[in-house]
């Protein structure tokens, strides 16, 4: 079973050639190695671009000297003393400004995710972005009603799903800012917010055509989660704040957004 960091180096063009047939041999034969692949193939979150400057400021020089000193035998030492030298610098750097790794290329995700339902795969993706998230992450200004209402209407639109200021707003947690990505080829809003308490929370929608859920919750990534869907969307909320917290907020904006 190739690494995270083999296939997004294998998405991304970074293998040669005799690697990159080994890949395709294997996505070909092994459906768990297919299965892994599209999934990292799928999320479209940009991980790099949101921490960018943090990395620029890690002692890569320092970095590079210490790894220059590790000894390696044999081409196939080479090789593997190469990629690892690639995963671990930008884990290292990340780790040492902010105590993360941040890279998709060299994150490594500590399960398996099966083959499952629209639901669990959206989730499990927002939850390993939002992972990387750091109250200094949203400490910039909100701007001014005006400038929410601007960023509402436009994600809102891409959803086809009416969004405004109050109907997202909830009470003791301050929104940030509301942006659109994209997962599987759908618009996914992230409405994130910055709770004095217990740091980053996202309130997340994307289109669904699974039907209405009642809100059940889930741990991801050390966090709570509080997810349902009507008609048309899917919608979770994610956060560190204690679950029944988290499920009153839910709530609380959950009856907003289907008034």
């Amino acid at each position: 079973m190739p690494s995270d960091e083999m296939l997004t180096a294998f998405i991304d063009g970074e293998l040669d050639a005799a690697e990159r047939e080994r890949i395709e041999a294997l996505i070909d034969s092994d459906a768990r190695v297919a299965e892994r692949f599209d999934f990292l193939s799928r999320s479209d979150l940009p991980f790099r671009e949101a921490f960018e400057p943090l990395l620029a400021s890690a002692p890569n020089a320092r970095l590079d000297a210490m790894l220059a000193a590790i000894p390696s035998t044999g081409e196939q030492s080479r090789k593997a003393a190469g990629m690892s030298r690639r995963g671990f610098l930008s884990a290292i750097a990340a780790c040492f400004v902010v105590g993360i790794a941040i890279d998709r290329g060299v994150i490594e995700i500590g399960h398996r995710l099966a083959r499952s339902d629209e639901g669990t795969e959206w989730r499990a993706v927002v939850a390993e972005y939002l992972s990387l998230y750091t109250s200094d992450t949203l400490s910039a200004p909100a701007g001014d009603r005006a400038q929410q209402v601007a960023q509402l209407n436009e994600v809102g639109a891409k959803l086809g799903i009416t969004l405004t200021p109050e109907s997202v707003a909830m009470p003791g947690v301050d929104f940030k800012r509301a942006q659109l990505l994209n997962y599987d080829d759908k618009p996914l809003a992230q409405i994130a917010y910055l709770d004095p308490e217990t740091g980053p929370m996202a309130l997340c929608i994307i289109p669904s055509e699974r039907g209405a859920a009642a809100p059940d919750m889930e741990n991801r990534k050390g966090m709570n989660v509080v997810y349902w869907s009507n008609a048309s969307h899917a919608f979770m909320l994610i956060g560190h704040a204690p679950i029944d917290r988290m499920r009153e907020l839910a709530d609380d904006v959950r009856g907003r957004l289907t008034a």
